[in-house]
């Protein structure tokens, strides 16, 4: 098993993690090109959508922005947009602020904007922040208000517009990071650029092999296929396999590993979903921050009534099935719908409940009940929860209010009213999360914590409502009753469980730790991760013979999920946590120092580093860092607090 104590060590000198090649033979990738000629009108639905587009080479076909000797000017500085031998060239800042020539090697998206990738050394590829508005035909700046300056860890350069391990997963079929951290390169490949047939599909080699000699196939000989050739990887009539199939690339998450993982699988096990935090989502589970579809969806009745993604959306075009109202009222009408028996029959598409003039913006189902943001400038989302709208929040809140995002010379008061007056029996004035949510975001009292455990107990809550409650009582440890942390640990969701662990970890007591000696050994890898956080540090003798297996898989699986993201400053702030933990100064700081490398905005991290080498009673090598610190972080006060403290240390 491996040693608690080894487990950083190991981490830190990045040691590479083997794996054992499947006995069995798996089908390969064909790619897409391979399904033409027997799916013709799939293929060709398929070949015009979001997906085929997700990626591509540049040509005349799919570089949409304008090459021909244009320019574009922000914060001072020119970009330059040329062609030569049918290459096409941009003219930008590069990592030292310098104007660079960089080669456009590929092209991201088709509408409403399109970016573009270079390459900077190392293998990486970087999607530039200059972008191409396909609507409005014009050059734009994806972050026009923030500081993306060569100096910043926001530049298009930096770790965080990084295409190998921010994106290219969602834009690829069967990717493959490949980032060596010793060498600080990647070399990362997919089966094929764009989403394709097998990115949903599986592997299409053993059905190749079906369709050329039907009779002849026998699928002992390929590893877990049908008789078709094919890996099953949902089941359409299931709206849960469905939902999962979409998931991993339509959803605010945190990657567990650093590859593709095998079509189907489990989202639990290789993504961790981004709960209703601050900054992401509104009080009341509100889209605010870019967080793409699936935690709205997940809060919403639709989701906890079996309404999949294909009962709108076509799954080869990625277009609405419908238009208009229509979408809607193929469910939500007098004669409802079969498939879900419980809807309320009744006319929706009717002056009687919206009270706007057919056709008009208000007539509009999506704009009461989707809210649409803006996302990069110009790509409007919606809030896929389909919620009923509650201004009376949004007064006490500043949350998102469709009412007046129409009504611009109205308030939020006036559309409570309005709808308290229309719908008397309404929601209006009724308890909602969302206010005990806020409370929690402001400060933590008794009060609120005990709203929030009542929360995180109420089933009738999505599950995401109830683990987003423990993920906000986590910030602020405090010892909870044992019998109710016992009750959430056992619970049916791995979202609740797995943010329980986190309560658990922060209270870190021997009676609380004991709850989650279970988890080590959970049906999902994200629980298991969470659950194995807890036990860094921890004796090994101390811990029950019966899980020390279970809690030595667990820590591997850590390992491994930590070295996956070694390029993620999150990834080195957390092992520099972790060798805190352990008491290991020396990799502390190295985590800390790799962290301030990709983002010298990372405070924490300087700061971190400030107070471990006084610690040691380094005071020179204190000034050094904070000096360091604020030269990319001038007007930091508590960098500048802990400049003015330097003389108050011992040692040198």
């Amino acid at each position: 098993m491996l040693k608690l104590h080894s487990f950083i060590l190991v981490f830190l000198f990045i040691l590479p993690v083997p794996f054992n090649a499947l006995a069995e033979r798996s089908p390969g990738f064909v790619t897409s090109a391979s399904c033409k000629n027997c799916h013709v009108t799939q293929y060709d639905s398929w070949y015009d959508s979001h997906h085929h587009w997700a990626w591509n080479e540049p040509s005349k076909k799919t570089v949409l922005g304008n090459f021909d000797n244009a320019s574009y000017e922000h914060n001072g500085f020119t970009y330059r947009f040329t062609t030569k031998d049918d290459k096409y060239f941009i003219v930008a800042d590069g990592p030292d602020g310098k104007a660079t020539t960089y080669q456009v090697i590929y092209t991201d998206g088709v509408t409403p904007l399109q970016q573009y990738l270079v390459k900077t050394g190392k293998g990486r590829l970087q999607a530039l922040d200059v972008t191409w508005d396909t609507e409005r035909k014009r050059w734009y700046h994806l972050y026009p208000g923030q500081d993306t300056s060569a100096s910043n860890g926001m530049h298009w350069s930096g770790s965080y517009k990084n295409w190998n391990a921010r994106c290219a997963e969602c834009h690829a079929t069967d990717y493959h990071k490949n980032y060596n951290p010793l060498k600080d390169s990647y070399s990362s490949t997919q089966s094929e650029i764009g989403v394709g047939c097998e990115a949903c599909h599986g592997p299409g080699e053993a059905h190749i092999t079906w369709a050329k000699k039907p009779g002849a196939f026998k699928p002992s000989q390929w590893s877990k296929v049908n008789s078709l050739g094919l890996k099953p990887t949902h089941n359409k009539n299931d709206a849960a396999s469905e939902i999962n199939l979409c998931a991993g690339c339509h959803s605010r998450r945190e990657q567990l590993g650093s590859s593709s993982p095998p079509v189907g699988s489990d989202f639990d096990d290789h993504y961790r979903v981004s709960l209703l935090r601050n900054g992401l989502y509104h009080p009341d589970g509100q889209i605010q921050e870019e967080v793409y579809v699936y935690g709205s969806f997940l809060q919403s009745k639709m989701h906890a009534r079996g309404v999949k993604c294909s009962n709108c959306h076509d799954a080869h075009s990625y277009k609405l099935k419908l238009q208009g109202n229509a979408l809607c009222t193929q469910c939500h009408n007098p004669g409802g719908n079969p498939l879900f028996p419980t809807l309320t029959k009744a006319d929706y598409d009717s002056p009687a409940h919206h009270f706007h003039p057919k056709n008009s913006k208000g007539a509009d189902c999506k704009n009461c009940h989707m809210p649409q943001q803006l996302y990069m400038v110009v790509d409007g989302r919606r809030d896929h929860s389909f919620r009923i709208p509650r201004p009376d929040l949004a007064a006490k809140l500043n949350t998102t209010d469709p009412c007046v995002q129409c009504h611009t010379d109205k308030t939020s008061d006036w559309a409570s009213n309005e709808l308290k007056t229309r719908f008397p029996a309404g929601y209006t004035g009724k308890p909602h999360f969302a206010e005990t949510f806020a409370r929690a975001r402001q400060s933590l009292d008794d009060k609120t914590r005990s709203a929030l455990l009542l929360l995180a107990q109420d089933k009738q809550l999505p599950a995401i409502v109830r683990a987003s409650a423990l993920d906000h009582m986590a910030v602020f440890p405090r010892q909870e009753p044992l019998d109710k942390l016992q009750a959430l640990v056992a619970d049916a969701s791995p979202l609740v469980r797995a943010a329980t662990a986190d309560v658990v970890r922060r209270q870190s007591t021997p009676e609380t730790i004991k709850l989650l000696y279970p988890l080590l050994a959970d049906s999902k890898k994200s629980v298991r991760l969470q659950a194995a956080k807890t036990f860094l540090g921890a004796d090994e003798q101390s811990i029950p013979a019966a899980y020390r297996m279970h809690l030595g898989k667990a820590m591997k699986e850590l390992q491994r999920s930590l070295h996956a993201k070694a390029d993620f400053p999150e990834a080195q702030m957390m092992l520099g946590g972790i060798a805190l933990t352990l008491r290991s100064l020396p990799a502390a700081t190295s985590a800390f120092e790799r962290a301030v490398a990709m983002d010298p905005q990372l405070v924490h991290a300087w700061i971190m580093l400030a107070r471990i080498h006084a610690a040691q009673g380094n005071q020179g090598d204190v000034r050094d860092v904070l000096n360091r610190a604020t030269t990319h972080n001038p007007d930091n006060p508590e960098i500048q607090q802990a400049l003015g403290e330097i003389g108050d240390l011992p040692g040198k």
